[in-house]
């Protein structure tokens, strides 16, 4: 009984903390997975990846946020033409 009222009072604190921060939070997190499927995807746009082997198995996981990414890069259309997502 205590325990249960003591997890919740810790749930509500870590949210009355990360309220004021959730955009900045998510916008983290945006960048971050930018960046990964930019060094996942490099090697197909032009840029060496040294890593390119071991990402192939990424790329049926990945596939699905791909068209996401391309256009937050500002790519209109993919740029591969072996991805076709528009």
């Amino acid at each position: 009984m205590v325990l249960d009222k003591l997890k919740k009072l810790i749930e509500y604190y870590e949210e009355v903390l990360s309220m004021p921060h959730r955009q900045e939070i998510a916008r983290e997190l945006r960048d971050e997975d930018d960046l990964f499927l930019l060094l996942l995807y490099s090697e197909m746009i032009g840029i060496p990846n040294p890593v390119y082997y071991y990402t192939l198995e990424l790329y049926p996981y990945m596939i699905e946020k791909f068209h996401d990414w391309h256009l937050r890069m500002g790519m209109e259309k993919s740029p591969m033409t072996g991805i076709r997502c528009c």
